[in-house]
């Protein structure tokens, strides 16, 4: 009778294994086809940042209205002037009405990019060149999605924006704006180089801080510390802070560094310090993983050596475990990098338009950028939003696939 019904459980089985398999499959179907649905829907909403609505025009650097050389003589020229003349060189017509509708074409940050152009180089006074200056907003939308885009154009302006098209004055360029400039208030004029440039700082200090004492408390732990109620209290507390919500941190850091310590609000100093721990309890764990995957039989050859217990761990065990020490580091620091909440506890989700030049300057970083940005309703932030987000994803895939090629490149096999 068993052997009767043997075939029928075999069949059973293998009926049960093949919908295993179809689950999995159709499981992991499902998630491709979510992460493609979000990487295009944030590309496609993106990727128009790239461009900017450009004007060409001559000035002529009067120095009848810049008195002087100096910066300071510079600084209180009359560009508005000399910009007002130039565009009227391109009017169709000196009609005043038209000369208005061409001023509302340009950014209201004309006149100081100028400036800063002729700050950098004085010998242009006097000369007349041609210049880039970023359109309005409105315009730069019109370009790119038609008039539904821009209703508060008049049908004055849009005869200028065509007429200046057909004529190549005006046009679509590269979008360096973006890319160079800090954030503004203004869409055309607002970048994300500050925000990038404060997640970098941040991340050096969180890298500086966190990286050292994880690595030297997972060693101790690992190698020579005692067994006891000591080490089992400590070693839960250390998975228990890294499963801790970031925001605790975040709370943490504002009543420790910024009460307490009186270190500058909005800094990449503080954003380093908050983000480093959160970030050690990750490194200690990934630290202690790597050290306990190195064989007994190399502390073993080494102390029948004659090496002392800080020689086997120094110049045996951690250049072993050093791929798994750097992966779990990496990996530590791609979270740190995507995180908001802390963030905005210590004050980095003020408007900052300046480009921090040290670790105690007031900046932004990425994540908080995007929270900035998403929350403007014009659809030019929005465009910024996506952009930013996608150099924030390819900022974590080069850190993600820098692990993955540390790992295999230090790897031993055993």
């Amino acid at each position: 009778m068993t052997d009767l019904l043997q075939p029928a459980r075999i069949k059973r089985r293998h009926r049960a294994e093949r919908r295993f398999r179809r689950f999995g499959l159709a499981a992991i179907l499902l998630a491709a086809t979510v992460l493609c649905i979000l990487l295009v829907s944030i590309i496609s909403k993106g990727y128009p940042v790239l461009q900017q609505a450009k004007l060409q025009i001559q000035v002529h650097l009067d120095p009848a209205l810049i008195s002087g050389a100096s910066a300071e003589s510079i600084r209180r020229g009359n560009y508005r002037k000399i910009i007002s003349d130039a565009l009227a060189t391109i009017a169709p017509d000196r009609n005043p009405a038209t000369r208005r509708a061409m001023r509302a074409l340009i950014n209201p940050f004309a006149e100081l990019t100028l400036m800063e152009d002729v700050l950098r180089n004085p010998l242009m006074i006097g000369e007349k060149r041609m210049v880039t200056i970023n359109a309005a907003d409105d315009i730069d939308q019109y370009l790119k999605y038609g008039s539904k885009a821009a209703p508060r154009l008049s049908a004055m302006q849009i005869r200028l924006i065509e007429s200046l098209q057909q004529r190549g004055v005006l046009r679509l360029q590269f979008n360096d704006t973006f890319f160079t400039s800090g954030d503004s208030r203004e869409p055309e004029m607002a970048g994300l180089y500050g925000a990038l440039k404060g997640s970098m700082l941040t991340l050096l200090i969180t890298f500086v801080l966190s990286f050292p004492v994880g690595v030297m408390a997972a060693v101790y732990l690992q190698e020579f510390a005692r067994n006891g109620r000591w080490k089992d209290w400590i070693e839960v507390n250390i998975s228990n802070l890294a499963a801790v919500p970031s925001i605790v941190f975040g709370l943490l850091g504002l009543s420790l560094f910024v009460k307490f310590f009186d270190v500058p609000r909005s800094t990449p100093l503080l954003g380093g310090m908050v983000l480093a721990l959160m970030t050690m309890p990750t490194i200690i764990i990934a630290t202690r993983s790597a050290l306990q995957s190195i064989p007994d039989s190399i502390r073993q050859a080494a102390q029948g050596l004659g090496a002392s217990p800080i020689q086997v761990v120094f110049h045996h065990i951690i250049p072993c475990a050093l791929p798994g020490i750097l992966t779990g580091t990496i990996i530590g620091m791609s979270r740190a990098l995507g995180e908001t909440a802390p963030l905005l506890l210590i004050g980095m989700v003020a408007f900052i338009a300046q480009i921090p030049d040290s670790v105690l300057s007031a900046s932004s970083v990425l994540p908080v950028q995007i929270y900035i940005w998403s929350n403007d309703p014009e659809h030019a932030f929005m465009e910024k939003t996506a952009a930013t987000i996608m150099v924030l994803m390819v900022f974590l895939m080069v850190m993600n696939a820098l692990a993955i090629y540390l790992r295999s490149k230090l790897e031993k096999q055993w």
